[in-house]
């Protein structure tokens, strides 16, 4: 059994949330120099009634293809794979990641005393073998008055997180309720992650 894995996530969060657990890790990122382009943005896109579920658990996967092909042509040393996906959703609506201040700010105003889910997929892969898990929670938001969500844009970490907000940051003083993966909703779900490498032999 190998004594690390390949972490393909650019998240911060990920990557300290497997420190946490105790996993050595190593990052495997697409478009290194001199390697071939990855387009990541396209596997984002929704498909035409993709419900949220569907979609997390389908981005997740194609975020691994991607990962264990980058791992076969860059010739690296074998080691599992690990990849994963965080979505928000409003009911049906998939809300991604904000294009731009306006986005953020209409993304907030939806969740705004709302109840959302947040989706998180986790997969990893080890030679043909590949094992898929699921986070599902639910967070609340209080009613946000237009200044705290214009001050909360200002600061800019709504910016590349889904739904427009990060739980570990600012806005974890808008948030009223939570039940679920405090980790699912950070963007790794420390059980379900736990859960898959004690499947490759990691003794977690």
């Amino acid at each position: 059994m190998s004594d690390f894995i390949y972490l393909a996530s650019q998240s911060p969060r990920r990557s300290q949330l497997l420190q946490q657990l105790g996993v050595r890790h190593e990052l495997l990122l697409p478009n290194a120099p001199g390697d071939v382009a990855e387009d990541a943005e396209a596997i984002e896109v929704v498909l035409p009634g993709e419900d949220p579920q569907a979609y997390v658990q389908r981005v997740t996967g194609l975020k691994l293809d991607a990962a264990v092909a980058r791992l076969a042509r860059r010739g690296l040393p074998d080691a599992p794979v690990l990849t994963s996906d965080t979505t928000v959703a409003l009911g049906t609506q998939i809300l991604g990641k904000p294009a731009d201040a306006a986005h953020a700010l209409q993304m907030l105003a939806q969740l705004s005393g709302q109840t959302h889910t947040v989706l998180t997929a986790v997969a990893v892969q080890q030679g043909a073998q590949r094992w898929q898990a699921l986070s599902v929670s639910s967070v609340r938001f209080m009613a946000l008055s237009e200044a705290q969500m214009a001050a909360y844009v200002a600061s800019g970490e709504p910016f590349g997180k889904a739904g427009a907000y990060g739980i570990q940051g600012r806005a974890a003083a808008y948030i009223e309720h939570m039940a679920g993966s405090y980790s699912g909703i950070m963007g790794l779900p420390v059980f379900e992650t736990a859960q898959l490498l004690r499947q490759l032999g990691w003794q977690i």
